[in-house]
């Protein structure tokens, strides 16, 4: 058993990554033979990660707010606190907040055989963010 007192500084999220303004909060990196990843991001209205993909799939848990997340050919759709959202491995997506209120989510995902978790594509357009910028909800 390991518990750990103290964690990393928050961190900004990278512009490659991210369009807006990211907060991440590392959750959980356990040394190997464990290949899970846990971050906690916090998207300020509006902001979304780029499209990119996870090798072994990925999880978010919505722990506040409301967002927007969509996979690659399909609707984008509305997501809020309590909801869980599952990527299958190499499904490419994105996800962030809804343009009205700040999103934060759990993220877990593994590490493939080479120490990636994540790759990483080009950003999402205003254009496909646009697409369904309403509130998840339905309410104005």
């Amino acid at each position: 058993m390991e518990i750990t007192r103290t964690r990393p500084f928050t961190k900004p999220g990278p512009g490659d990554w991210f369009t807006g303004a990211v907060w991440i909060d590392d959750v959980a990196a356990p040394p190997d033979p464990s290949r899970l990843r846990v971050v906690s991001v916090h998207f300020s209205p509006g902001a979304r990660t780029a499209w990119h993909r996870h090798p072994r799939g990925q999880v978010i848990y919505v722990t506040e707010g409301a967002g927007l997340v969509q996979r690659r050919g399909g609707l984008v759709e509305g997501i809020r606190a309590g909801e869980t959202v599952r990527f299958e491995p190499d499904e490419e997506h994105w996800h962030g907040a809804a343009a009205q209120w700040f999103m934060t989510h759990l993220a877990f995902h593994e590490t493939d055989d080479h120490g990636v978790a994540t790759r990483w594509g080009p950003h999402v357009t205003e254009e496909e963010y646009a697409v369904k910028a309403d509130p998840p909800d339905g309410t104005q």
